[in-house]
């Protein structure tokens, strides 16, 4: 019925890896039929297998004198997209504590002045996103306290709520890698061996449980009062 239908909610599912068959992938997919599960029409965004450039060009430069300037096709395409989400989950590896190029790019070129960001009432305001960040580090490794806060200043803080999202959170997943990776105090990188067999099934599922667990975190809570 046309009535259920506009009530139906848009979660957009933006993946930022370069291979199909990567945990990050993986996530995306699981995250996507849990958000279909729970009643959502899923947009499904692959960065890569959609050839998106983040490089930015001229087009999409911003105009601080003209907030409706008018960007490329490809940028406008998008931010349609974004447009219609209800809720945002942007499944990424964590490269050098931030998001992977090709993501930062999608937000400079897309997120943008006039649109995102510099008006007095946000064209994103009210929606919520959730950040799923993979991890090759593990659980116990104390720079993971502060990846942790840097991505939250980065991307809720500094991204998220100065474009007026009513709700970001940061989901961490550690322990991403077959391999065990943890800095010892000198700085130095430990590399433990691969696991395999059961302890893989074991640690995998783990890894799949702690996702969902945040994306249904994300999903039940409220957005703090203005």
């Amino acid at each position: 019925m046309p009535q259920q239908e506009s009530q139906t909610k848009t979660a957009l599912v933006v993946v930022a890896h370069h291979r199909t068959d990567s945990l990050t992938a993986h996530t995306a997919r699981r995250a996507a039929a849990r958000l279909e599960a729970a009643g959502y029409r899923v947009d499904l965004l692959d960065l890569h297998a959609e050839g998106f450039d983040p490089r930015m060009t001229v087009a999409d430069q911003p105009d601080w004198g003209d907030r409706d300037k008018r960007y490329s096709d490809e940028a406008h395409a998008h931010m349609r997209r974004l447009l219609a989400a209800d809720v945002v989950v942007a499944v990424f590896p964590v490269y050098w504590q931030n998001v992977p190029a090709v993501l930062k790019g999608w937000i400079d070129r897309v997120w943008n002045y006039g649109f995102a960001y510099g008006r007095s009432k946000p064209r994103l305001a009210g929606k919520r996103i959730l950040w799923l960040g993979l991890a090759g580090a593990t659980a116990d490794d104390p720079v993971i306290e502060g990846m942790k806060a840097v991505l939250e200043a980065n991307l809720s803080e500094g991204i998220a709520y100065y474009c007026g999202f009513s709700h970001s959170a940061v989901g961490l997943l550690t322990d991403a890698e077959e391999r065990p990776q943890r800095v010892d105090a000198e700085g130095n990188l430990l590399v433990g061996e691969a696991v395999a067999g059961a302890e893989r099934e074991a640690q995998y599922a783990a890894f799949d449980e702690r996702a969902r667990e945040y994306l249904e975190k994300f999903l039940t809570e409220e957005p703090a009062a203005a």
